[in-house]
């Protein structure tokens, strides 16, 4: 007879495999950078304070909205995904994950995670939670294989987080707009050079799949080095915005500042070295740059 315990080990380990196979179909990691985003501007909000029930509740709905948004496109990048190195090992692509599976799960969390942004703060961001949503995994993902106009299009959900955190802290009260369209202009910007760079070092990958991610068509050249830098250089006014408008004080626009140079310089960097090694210098520089603004930002915050 079949000893019980003999299945245990294999149920075990087939459970973590699918448990790690959806952290994978989430893109945890990525998620959580964009969910931290969305709580640090929902601390930002005028005269909200520390409340870790609700903290805990945006950073559950957000990571169910952008998990959605991430299963939807790998279910629809499947092919696309199988061909790349760095993503071939994904769930659904390496076929462990059927694409429907994949879109039941986006179905399911996306709608949960609106209707809690919806339920515990107000229908503003809730709509701004599905509207980015939609935009990220249907607009923006199949618009990579068309034109590298599709960065430009996945910018606005890479930011919208920062104003969905902005809008959910007001609650059921009037929400005062200004401050969250300025975190959301500090994180559109940021999300050109840091993108570009991404593409520079991944340009092969890419290019494998058919995906058109650089501004330039002959791939990465002066060109994209330069956009690199003239966006580099649009976030410096931005960054001086918050300080401006009275939503933070003197020691935040100085540490913006500084990292708003820090990233001018590594793209012109970029522009003058012309290689992989600069790109990555630009890469790293600018998953530094976003956590040390943010909070910068809230540690210095006034209202």
């Amino acid at each position: 007879m079949d000893n019980p315990e003999s299945h245990t080990p294999s149920t075990s380990f087939t459970l973590a495999s699918k448990v790690k196979d959806y952290f994978l179909l989430i893109k945890f990691t990525l998620s959580f950078t964009v969910v931290f985003s969305c709580v640090i501007c929902f601390l930002l909000a005028p005269k909200n304070g520390y409340d870790w029930g609700m903290i805990i509740v945006i950073f559950v709905a957000g990571m169910l909205v952008t998990g959605s948004a991430n299963a939807i496109n790998q279910a629809v990048e499947k092919d696309t995904d199988a061909m790349m190195k760095r993503t071939g090992t994904r769930p659904v692509a390496s076929g462990r994950m059927s694409q429907n599976e994949a879109y039941t799960f986006a179905l399911i969390s996306g709608g949960l995670g609106v209707m809690m942004m919806w339920y515990f703060f107000n229908i503003s961001s809730a709509l701004l939670s599905a509207f980015s949503l939609f935009l990220y995994a249907f607009i923006y993902t199949p618009l990579k294989k068309i034109n590298s106009i599709a960065v430009l299009i996945g910018a606005f959900p890479g930011a919208l987080p920062c104003l969905i955190g902005w809008v959910a802290g007001f609650y059921n009260q009037p929400v005062a707009w200004t401050g969250g369209i300025i975190l959301f202009g500090i994180q559109f910007l940021w999300q050109f050079p840091h993108f570009w760079a991404i593409a520079w070092v991944a340009h092969q990958d890419y290019s494998k799949a058919g995906f058109k991610l650089l501004p330039a068509d002959k791939g990465p050249t002066k060109f994209t080095a330069l956009q690199a830098v003239m966006y580099s250089v649009l976030m410096i006014p931005v960054g001086i915005l918050p300080k401006v408008f009275g939503m933070t004080g003197n020691i935040s626009l100085w540490i913006v500042l500084a990292c708003n140079l820090f990233m001018v310089v590594q793209s012109a960097r970029l522009y003058k070295e012309m290689d992989i090694k600069a790109a990555r210098r630009v890469m790293f520089s600018s998953y530094i740059y976003l956590p040390i603004v943010l909070l910068a930002l809230l540690a210095d915050k006034v209202l």
